[in-house]
């Protein structure tokens, strides 16, 4: 009789461990959606200040050799991915860059030099701020980048 009344007992907390790590992982989960939506807007808000960072930050790399870093405008809206090398969050984010040759540079009679280009910036949040290397894939959209680079996995929209 003791043991059946036993087997009560551990099949109770049993299902109460269980029903315990179900509510965790719950709650993990929609604290890993309020962070994504967090870091989403914040990027909606700072706007503007992310091209001006963008700009410093890629024409001090020094690429591509004999182009100054004219302009930067962000063209579309940031499709946020997870880096799954880093665990990290990245925004991918279309931009388009305006060149111009330097005098001493190879592509001073390349008329395409000077036109617009559309590229997609690389963007990290850490520390709960984005910043940029200055990080540019050129000739990629940001669903061409995740298509190209499998480390980095879309992060489900939320409205």
């Amino acid at each position: 009789m003791e043991q059946i009344g036993l087997g009560w007992w551990i099949a109770g907390a049993l299902l109460l461990v269980g029903l315990l790590a179900l509510l965790v992982r719950g709650l993990w989960l929609l604290g890993r959606a309020v962070h994504v939506e967090r870091c989403r807007e914040l990027f909606r808000l700072q706007h503007e200040r992310f091209e001006e960072q963008l700009l410093k930050a890629a024409a001090s790399t020094g690429l591509p050799r004999g182009l100054k870093w004219v302009a930067c405008r962000i063209t579309g809206d940031a499709l946020l991915v997870r880096d799954t090398a880093t665990g990290g969050i990245v925004a991918l984010v279309p931009v388009q860059i305006d060149f111009e040759p330097t005098d001493e540079g190879d592509m001073v009679d390349v008329p395409a030099a000077r036109e617009p280009r559309p590229c997609t910036a690389v963007f990290t949040f850490h520390h709960g701020a984005w910043h940029t290397a200055g990080r540019i894939i050129f000739n990629h959209t940001p669903e061409q980048a995740v298509a190209a680079f499998p480390e980095l996995q879309r992060l489900p929209e939320h409205g």
